[in-house]
């Protein structure tokens, strides 16, 4: 490979997963400032820790509300708004069910129905009070608790893109642990794209499906067999389903979304684990910049369209529809 189209990669581990930086220049100094960028953002928005703004709001619940940086208050108001769309599986305020579930955080047993039905009871978004003139956040009923997690990594993928942008970087890629967002090809010579691995459920880390082939776009996976436990011989997945109460129960595996932001990507992996693959579809049919691609459990791969991404199969177990 000529010396310009070089990759050098840098890696951390941060906000609990690795976090791997790929550049075409070999600048230590800009990576420590992306990886302090994603520091910056993860000491705002964490729940496993104090202080953060996202655990000051919940503290502060049932008491009052709570003036947050203008970055938290406007992804609180987006997390928001996904949480409010007809039947959504998406909910900011789902924090109390994954405290009672505690699924990749020591839970191995499920919870009593009890438990979950009260947990439940203080999940909704419209409880959710948002003041734009004061950017202040505050939960209505006390317990009550935000978990940005299944937003938070899209949000700060994002932030690193616009700041390597800003520092006059437009070939790259950042992984957030299981966010990729990528800038241009990979490489200088314009139409490379970058290979993103489509992971098999349950197998070995090396282990893939098949590759999706993106430029400068974000590919975001979520899948049941990310973080799970085993119960009376049955599997619970960390995907809760903020209308039950109880992890999603349907024929997917995994989601994958393809679009131009890593933020639109979590978003709408959780929406489509709600809607199923033709309801999902349906929907996408009308979303032209989101694409996804669903991993069903009895072994379809299926493209809602491929404008954005080609996608190669791999694994000839699974059919490709």
């Amino acid at each position: 490979m000529p010396q310009e189209d070089h990759v050098y990669s840098y890696s951390a581990v941060l906000m609990g997963s690795p976090i791997l930086l790929k550049l075409f220049q070999h600048n230590e100094h800009l990576a420590h400032q992306v990886f302090r960028l994603i520091k910056h953002y993860e000491n705002l928005l964490t729940v496993n820790r104090s202080p953060s703004e996202v655990m000051n709001i919940n503290h502060a619940a049932g008491l009052h509300p709570v003036v947050v940086n203008p970055a938290v208050y406007q992804l609180i108001k987006c997390a928001k708004a996904a949480s409010l769309l007809p039947n959504s599986a998406f909910n900011l305020a789902i924090g109390p069910l994954v405290k009672c579930w505690k699924i990749g955080f020591q839970g191995s047993s499920v919870p009593p129905a009890g438990e979950i039905s009260a947990r439940l009871a203080l999940t909704s978004p419209h409880q959710v009070i948002l003041d734009d003139e004061q950017h202040s956040v505050f939960l209505a009923q006390a317990g009550m608790e935000l978990d940005l997690g299944a937003i938070a990594k899209g949000y700060i993928a994002d932030r690193v893109r616009d700041f390597l942008h800003s520092q006059q970087v437009f070939q790259g890629l950042i992984n957030l642990g299981g966010n990729v967002q990528t800038l241009g090809g990979a490489s200088q010579v314009s139409g490379t794209p970058w290979s993103v691995g489509l992971k098999k459920p349950f197998a070995g880390p090396d282990e893939l499906i098949g590759v999706i082939e993106v430029e400068g776009k974000s590919v975001v996976t979520s899948g049941t067999y990310e973080r799970w436990f085993e119960f009376a011989g049955k599997r619970y997945h960390h995907i809760l389903d903020p209308r039950t109460g109880y992890p999603l129960d349907n024929e997917l595996h995994s989601v994958t979304i393809v679009s131009q932001d890593s933020i639109d990507g979590d978003i709408w992996t959780t929406l489509m684990y709600g809607m199923g693959v033709e309801q999902g579809c349906a929907c996408l049919a009308n979303k032209p910049g989101i694409e996804a691609i669903f991993v069903t459990k009895d072994r379809r791969v299926v493209l809602s369209s491929q404008q954005l991404f080609t996608f190669t199969l791999q694994d000839s177990s699974y059919q490709l529809v």
